[in-house]
């Protein structure tokens, strides 16, 4: 296997460190009510939910960190990876239970998000950058002129999964304002 521009992969470190450092903020916001979207995934005990939330905003936390700093990226990597499976499997068994009301808790209490593919797959990309941002770097040392590119890369990645997410979120409502409307629409 080739190794990845430096640029490439500390782009694709930052642009993970921000979406984490996003989803811990949302969180952390209102944790109540982000212990409950862990508890409705109905995977533990109600009694653990409060904990297992806490530790999912830490990892997120440590992740934000531990993703810029050289002796431990492809770690960090890794660890990202792993919560992102996490994260997955979680949303995959309750879609195979048909439990698609559940809020996913990824954006905190600000802006619900039901169950979807669209979450598997938006992990997916994740999984795809922490991937990149593991990988091993060719030895070329970087200049003065590759922090544009890689604040550029890691915050247009960043742009791009926040409207996304937006579009996933609103498309719930969008939906039935459709509904609503045609159904006046054929009424009249």
């Amino acid at each position: 296997m080739n190794a990845l521009d430096p640029v490439l992969g500390w782009a694709a470190c930052a642009a993970l460190a921000l979406v984490f450092a996003q989803a811990a903020t949302h969180k952390l916001r209102d944790l109540r009510a982000f212990a409950a979207s862990v508890e409705a995934y109905d995977l533990m005990p109600a009694a653990l939910a409060p904990l297992v939330a806490t530790q999912l905003i830490v990892a997120e936390i440590a992740l934000v960190g531990t993703l810029l700093l050289p002796p431990v990226r492809t770690a960090a990597s890794l660890a990202a990876l792993a919560l992102l499976a996490l994260y997955s499997a979680a949303i995959g068994a309750n879609l195979a239970r048909g439990r698609r009301e559940i809020d996913c808790g990824c954006t905190g209490p600000a802006l619900r998000q039901p169950l979807s593919g669209w979450l598997l797959a938006r992990n997916a990309a994740l999984a795809g950058l922490a991937l990149c941002g593991g990988a091993p770097i060719a030895a070329r040392a970087l200049g003065p002129a590759d922090a544009l590119p890689i604040a550029g890369g890691a915050l247009a990645f960043f742009a791009l999964y926040s409207a996304a997410n937006q579009l996933a979120a609103n498309a719930p409502t969008s939906q039935a304002l459709r509904s609503a409307h045609a159904h006046r629409r054929s009424a009249a």
